[in-house]
């Protein structure tokens, strides 16, 4: 019983379609995105990011909403005209940095002039997008306003529930997450928070402003790329004593309170980026974050290292740089996932080249295009029968946990693990 509730969900992404798919087990839903092939494949049952499967998403498709008030079901569309009727409104759009680091707000503007031309008296819109915070109150609350001609906490509402979503985690689902939830007034967050906890199997967290939930919010990722950043400092420490890091950090597991990070390539749409937020709006008020920011420094020079302790393996091997052939297995910026957007393994590739090394790139999970359209590079579905001077294990796909390596080497090929799973089958490890 959808209670007169109808929602409209702006971003039909990694976070906005589980949520939608989820809601739309309850309410009727319409699931707006700008991206017409997304929109195509998903009427057809098709998720390219491998969030929803065909199954689940064909269980709450419809193609007419109809009476809004006793349908259930979901409704995707490219016409933002669909979203005239809803009474929520949730965005999940992107919340990426451009190349100097800064937050790019453009999604979020553009998807709040889009709510607003629709606002209605009584409705309340909800952002999950990351964000640092204040930004709800002061960037996209006047927005509504604008574009609306109607009055913040008079006329509309406004709440923030940060998204939790983990690409790729089959177990840990969007229903299966505690959600943080916050309204702009005591009863708007007490509205948004029953939506939430109407669907929310795992419970919700209602915070006392939206101030704090976006600080929350911002706060996790930025401890975790904090923690990476630790254990990658570590790595570079230990390579120069000739210890093996994985066995350091096995060793400090057997301890109650450790916290067992590993080193890697710190990209993707969250870590790599929500700490730059946070550290914008600390800037703006005067303060010069240190620890954050030499997290972030430090992590975004793993591809550099990786790239020279492949070379000094190579060059000890007698293999000749300049032209060398080179297998990447892995594009993503994590394992089982298709997401390419701001993967660390594209610094790790241009480091190489920059040696001359001739690279083939090798992700059965990311269709060609995509890598292409997103770093201008050419990659590979199907791997040839070829043979490679050096490989480099980037990312842990399941696909390649019983990769045959020994079939892709030559007499003189060193390998390279960067997440730590090939055992006793690597030259080089981080």
């Amino acid at each position: 019983m959808s209670l007169g509730i109808k929602i409209g969900i702006i971003g039909l992404g990694y976070v906005g379609l589980p949520l939608a798919r989820l809601f739309a087990t309850k309410y009727p839903v319409v699931g707006y995105d700008i991206n017409v092939a997304r929109i195509t494949d998903l009427k057809k049952g098709l998720d390219a990011t491998l969030e929803v499967s065909e199954e689940l998403l064909k269980e709450v498709l419809i193609s007419d909403l109809g009476d809004f008030t006793s349908t259930n079901g979901l409704l995707v569309t490219n016409e933002k005209e669909k979203l005239s009727d809803c009474n929520y409104y949730i965005v999940t759009v992107p919340t990426p940095v451009d190349k100097n680091n800064k937050p790019n707000l453009n999604p979020l503007y553009r998807s709040s002039e889009t709510v607003a031309y629709y606002l209605k008296k009584g409705d309340i819109v909800i952002y999950e997008s990351t964000v640092y915070p204040g930004l709800t109150e002061e960037e996209c609350v006047p927005i509504l306003e604008r574009y609306s001609n109607l009055r913040f906490n008079t006329d509309f509402f406004v709440g923030y529930s940060p998204e939790r979503i983990n690409p790729g985690d089959k177990l840990h689902t969007v229903d299966k997450i505690l959600k943080i939830t916050s309204g702009s007034t005591p009863e708007a967050a007490q509205r948004v928070n029953a939506l939430y906890e109407s669907v929310i199997t795992a419970g919700t967290y209602l915070a006392p402003s939206i101030k704090v939930a976006e600080a929350a919010k911002v706060i996790e990722n930025s401890q975790r790329d904090i923690n990476i950043a630790f254990v990658n400092e570590l790595a570079k420490i230990f390579s120069l004593m000739k210890i093996d890091t994985q066995e350091v950090l096995a060793a400090a597991a057997t301890k109650w309170n450790f916290l067992p990070f590993k080193p890697g390539l710190v990209g993707g749409h969250c870590i790599g980026v929500d700490p730059y937020y946070l550290a914008q709006k600390a800037q703006e008020l005067g303060y010069h974050p240190e620890i954050i920011l030499a997290g972030r420094r430090l992590n975004d020079s793993m591809g550099d290292y990786i790239a020279s302790q492949v070379v000094k393996l190579m060059i000890k091997k007698g293999i000749i740089i300049n032209q060398a052939s080179l297998l990447m297995l892995g594009i993503t910026f994590k394992e089982n996932c298709p997401d390419v957007r701001n993967t660390k393994i594209v610094d790790l590739i241009h480091a190489l080249s920059d040696y001359g090394i001739k690279i083939t790139i090798y992700d059965p999970l990311v269709a060609t295009e995509e890598v292409y359209r997103e770093y201008q590079l050419e990659s590979v579905q199907e791997l040839p029968d070829d043979k490679y001077d050096a490989i480099i294990l980037g990312v842990a796909h399941d696909e390649f946990l019983d990769f045959n390596i020994e079939k892709y080497k030559t007499s003189k090929s060193i390998v390279y693990d960067v997440k730590g799973i090939l055992r006793n089958r690597a030259d080089g490890r981080l």
